[in-house]
């Protein structure tokens, strides 16, 4: 398993701009963003090369606490009875890791399980974690359609 976290707000991938000119750019916060969450992947490969086959993803994104809530609301949200429904959005979270190209895998598509989860921290953060695929964690969806219910 290769864990890192990468430490302040969590971001989502902003979509393409385009400027008056007409070329398109990727903005500079997500640029940022996906450099930096690279280092901490280089960081956390230690001079591993890049998986290969089948992999499952975890992303959590913990964000801060609205200032202004009340001091039960933030006691609940810390204790996770409350999740954050604000930006980023969660598929915005995931899609990030396509930073992790060629550093923690060969290319994103070998994603085969992929969870995203927002909650609430006294310390900013996203937390990632890639884990080789076990054919097992599946049998559910496996069942159900053997089942008929995807048929």
């Amino acid at each position: 398993m290769i864990s890192f976290s990468l430490a302040g707000a969590p971001r989502g991938k902003e979509r393409v701009k385009t400027a008056a000119d007409g070329h398109a750019y990727t903005p500079e916060r997500t640029v940022s963003f996906e450099g930096r969450l690279a280092y901490a992947a280089q960081i956390a490969m230690d001079g591993r090369p890049p998986l290969d086959g089948p992999l499952a993803l975890e992303v959590d994104m913990f964000m801060a606490v609205p200032a202004s809530k009340p001091k039960k609301w933030r006691e609940q949200a810390l204790r996770g009875a409350i999740r954050p429904t604000a930006k980023p959005d969660w598929d915005n979270g995931g899609k990030l890791t396509d930073a992790l190209n060629l550093i923690v895998w060969i290319d994103d598509k070998q994603i085969v399980d992929g969870h995203v989860r927002k909650f609430y921290s006294d310390r900013p953060r996203t937390e990632i974690r890639v884990i080789p695929f076990v054919a097992s964690v599946s049998n559910d969806v496996l069942q159900r359609e053997t089942e008929g219910v995807f048929a």
